[in-house]
C-alpha cells in the first residue's frame, strides 16, 4: 500500500519504519526541516531499539521517504496517518490544534478519495471535530479512522510488529477491509484487530493508559504502608500477581511513573470528565499518588542529610523515566533532582541514553559524566532512579570505594536488601526497608 505519515515524532517514526518493513511505500512528512534533513542522512532523533536499522534498510530500499512537502504525500498516498503531538494544555486537556491544523491542510490538498487515520492520542470527540472541519473545506470524498497506538518506549518496534491488539475505529465496511489488509502481515498467527466506533476507539486509548497508571500508583501507595507496617512490597507483589484475575504486569513499585504518555493521558481524562460533569476521581487519585510518591522519595533523602553543615553531593544513576529510552519528559528523576538542587545539593549524574537530553534540560546545573562509577567519586550517597540493566548487578566494592558514605537510595528496588546490607551499605528502597535477608 501507499501510506503517508504526518508528524515524525516517536509514534510516527516507529509506525513509518514498521509499515515500510512490511513492504508498504511510506512517505513521512514533518514541518521541521532540520529533522527531515537529519533523517535523510540516516540520523534517528529518538532512542529505540532496532529502529535505526529498520529505517536505514527501508530508506535504501526506497520504501521510505522523508519530506516537508505535504502535497506530495497527499497526492501519492491512499492512507494518510496523523501522528502529530497532542501535548497537555494548561488546564490538563489534550491540545489537538496540530491535529486540526494538519487535517485542514490535507482537506485543502485532496483531489480524490483518501482515508485519514489518526494515530495520535486524542480525546473523545476529536473524530467529530475533524470530520466537521474537513467537510467544511472540501467535497472530495474521504473516510476517517481512529487507529490509536499502544507502544511502550523501549519496546515500540516489538509492540508494533507483535501487537496485543489493533484498535480500528470506523463503521465503514469497505474501510475495515482496507485496514485489515494493511495490518494483515502482523496477524498471520491470529487476528487481534478489534473494530469499534470512533468515540470508543478514542476512549480505549485513554482507558488503557490510565488503567496501567492506576496499577502503578496503587502499588506505590501500598509501598508506603508496607514501610510503616514492616511488610515487604516485593513479597506482596508476588502474592497478588499470582492471582490470574490480576496478573503481574505493571505491579512493580518504584519512585513513580513518567514519560510522554501516562501523565498527559491521566490529566486529559480528568479534564474530559470535568468538562462533561463526570468527575474522574480514580484518575485524580492516580495523578496525585504519583506526585506524592516522587516527593516522598525525595523527602526521605533530604531528611537523611538535613542539618549537615557541608554541601551534600549525590551520585545519580538514571535520568530517563524508564530503561531503554532517552526520554526524560516528566521523569521522576527530574522532579526529585530539582528538589535536591533547591536544597543546595550538588548532583553528579549518569544515564546510558538520556545524557544529551538531561544536559540540555539542566543547562549546567548538574554534572554529567559518561561513566556510572566515576560520578560516585566523593559523593555522599548513590541514588537510583531508572532500572537500566547495567545497574542491576554492579560492583558494590567499587561503589563503596568511591562513595564518601556507603549509602544507597534505590528508587527501583533493584537489589536484595539483605545482600546489600551485608556489603556494608545503608540501603533504602521502596516498601521493603524493614526487611532483613528477604
Amino acid at each position: 500500500m501507499k501510506i503517508a505519515i504526518v508528524g515524525i515524532g516517536y509514534v510516527g517514526l516507529v509506525a513509518a519504519g514498521c509499515f515500510a518493513q512490511d513492504g508498504n511505500h511510506v512517505i513521512c512528512v514533518d514541518n521541521d526541516k532540520k529533522k527531515i534533513k537529519k533523517l535523510n542522512h540516516g540520523h534517528i532523533p529518538i532512542y529505540e531499539l532496532s529502529l535505526e536499522e529498520i529505517i536505514e534498510r527501508n530508506v535504501s530500499a526506497k520504501r521510505l521517504i522523508f519530506t516537508t512537502n505535504l502535497k506530495q504525500a497527499v497526492d501519492s498516498s491512499q492512507i494518510i496517518f496523523l501522528a502529530v503531538g497532542t501535548p497537555s494544555s494548561g488546564d490538563g486537556s489534550a491540545d489537538i490544534s496540530a491535529i486540526l491544523d494538519v487535517a485542514g491542510q490535507i482537506a485543502g490538498l485532496m483531489t480524490e478519495y483518501r482515508i485519514i487515520a489518526t494515530k495520535s492520542t486524542v480525546p473523545v470527540g476529536t473524530a467529530k471535530k475533524v470530520n466537521e472541519l474537513i467537510r467544511g473545506i472540501t467535497e472530495v470524498p474521504y473516510d476517517y479512522v481512529s487507529n490509536p497506538e499502544f507502544l511502550k518506549e523501549g519496546s515500540a518496534v516489538e509492540d508494533f510488529t507483535r501487537p496485543d491488539r489493533v484498535i480500528i475505529g470506523t463503521d465503514n465496511l469497505r474501510v475495515r477491509e482496507i485496514m485489515n489488509q494493511l495490518y494483515a502481515p502482523l496477524m498471520r498467527k491470529q487476528s487481534r484487530i478489534i473494530f469499534m466506533d470512533t468515540a470508543s476507539a478514542e476512549m480505549t486509548k485513554y482507558a488503557a493508559n490510565v488503567m496501567l497508571a492506576a496499577r502503578l500508583s496503587f502499588m506505590n501507595e501500598l509501598s508506603g504502608l508496607c514501610d510503616i507496617l514492616g511488610a515487604d512490597i516485593e513479597q506482596v507483589r508476588t502474592g497478588i500477581g499470582s492471582d490470574r484475575r490480576i496478573g503481574n504486569a505493571f505491579l512493580f513499585p518504584g519512585v513513580g511513573y513518567g514519560g510522554s504518555c501516562f501523565p498527559k493521558d491521566v490529566r486529559a481524562l480528568i479534564h474530559l470528565g470535568r468538562t462533561n460533569d463526570c468527575r474522574m476521581s480514580v484518575a485524580e487519585a492516580v495523578r496525585d499518588t504519583n506526585y506524592t510518591q516522587q516527593d516522598r522519595f525525595a523527602q526521605r533523602i533530604l531528611q537523611y542529610f538535613s542539618g549537615r553543615d557541608k554541601e551534600v553531593t549525590l551520585g545519580v544513576w538514571g535520568l530517563a523515566f524508564k530503561a531503554k529510552t532517552d526520554d526524560i519528559r516528566e521523569s521522576p528523576a527530574i522532579r526529585c533532582i530539582e528538589s535536591f538542587l533547591e536544597a543546595g545539593f550538588r548532583i553528579k549524574a549518569y544515564d546510558p541514553a538520556a545524557m544529551k537530553n538531561a544536559y540540555e534540560y539542566f543547562n549546567g546545573k548538574i554534572e554529567i559524566a559518561d561513566d556510572s562509577y566515576s560520578i560516585l567519586a566523593g559523593a555522599d550517597a548513590l541514588v537510583i532512579f531508572t532500572d537500566w540493566q547495567e545497574f542491576r548487578t554492579p560492583d558494590f566494592d567499587i561503589i563503596k570505594s568511591k562513595l564518601q558514605n556507603a549509602v544507597i537510595f534505590d528508587g527501583r528496588n533493584l537489589y536484595n536488601p539483605g545482600h546489600v546490607k551485608k556489603q556494608g551499605f545503608e540501603y533504602y528502597c521502596i516498601g521493603r526497608n524493614n526487611t532483613g535477608d528477604s
